[in-house]
């Protein structure tokens, strides 16, 4: 099994269940089916670029955290009441964490932690 296929698919399944989503919650959102869900969390088969960019807006973490090269990171807290969590709420929570992350991101710039260039 190929190691960084397993990082990965560990930290999905941990920042899925610090999200307490299920993987039939998450694989609807990345229209794909659930036991390709679970291949990924098992380090058995790999996600797409896309996909994991859009992983890492809905948990609200930079890329780096799948690769295992930064700690989890503490993720937005907001309120959703909902029975069920479907695909239009994930698209929800993925455009609070965007516009989060992307807060965080302008903060560090201003503050000088990042080289732009």
């Amino acid at each position: 099994m190929n190691e960084r296929l397993e990082i990965i698919g560990k930290k999905i399944k941990a920042l899925r269940e610090q999200y307490g989503f299920t993987q039939t919650n998450i694989a609807n959102y990345l229209k794909v089916d659930q036991s390709f869900l679970s291949m990924v969390e098992n380090g058995k088969r790999a996600l797409t670029s896309d996909m994991l960019d859009k992983l890492a807006v809905l948990f609200g973490v930079p890329l780096t955290v799948f690769e295992g090269k930064e700690d989890m990171t503490k993720p937005v807290i907001f309120a959703l009441r909902a029975s069920e969590i479907d695909e239009e709420d994930l698209e929800a929570i993925s455009a609070i964490n965007r516009i989060a992350l992307n807060c965080n991101f302008l903060v560090q710039l201003l503050e000088g932690d990042h080289v732009v260039g």
